[in-house]
């Protein structure tokens, strides 16, 4: 008999819709993007908490709870990285705004260059994604999210600097 609650009922049918982003990603088109959109709602909640040392180890739990999250998911359906699971997406994306004011227009900027690193998946991304179960699907989309972290900084501070 399997104790893992992770992979029988509740525990299952949970992690399932965590990692669908509570049906977004069941979204016939473009399903990680809509997925994203959950990002943008924890960045905001995120940006609110005192403290970018705080900010910081609530993004990395997240990523943490990414990892089982989508494994059970994985699991569940039965496919390498099956297009449903968006937690990776959505647990990972605050971390491409850390330290950063977060305005619409910054937020805008930032999904975008977002999806497109996470399309692009820069070196090592691509690679690690292979990776088996949970932790190949969410450590490319880490990956990702440094890489537009480093991004957004830029763009926000070539963008003050031009309107200062």
């Amino acid at each position: 008999m399997r104790t893992d609650n992770t992979r029988t009922g509740f525990g299952r049918k949970t992690a399932v819709l965590l990692a669908t982003g509570f049906g977004l990603g069941y979204s016939p088109v473009a399903s990680g993007t809509a997925g994203s959109v959950l990002g943008v709602v924890l960045a905001l909640g995120i940006a609110c908490l005192p403290g970018l040392v705080l900010r910081i180890g609530v993004v990395l739990v997240l990523v943490a709870v990414a990892i089982p999250v989508c494994d059970a998911a994985e699991e569940y359906f039965g496919t390498k990285d099956d297009g449903r699971i968006v937690a990776d997406e959505y647990l990972t994306f605050p971390i491409c705004v850390l330290g950063l004011p977060l305005s619409p227009w910054l937020l805008a900027v930032a999904f975008v260059v977002n999806r497109g690193l996470d399309v692009v998946k820069p070196p090592p991304a691509r690679r690690l994604q292979a990776c088996h179960g949970g932790f190949g699907i969410v450590v490319d989309d880490f990956i990702a999210c440094l890489y537009g972290l480093a991004v957004n900084h830029a763009i926000y501070h070539v963008v003050t600097r031009l309107w200062a």
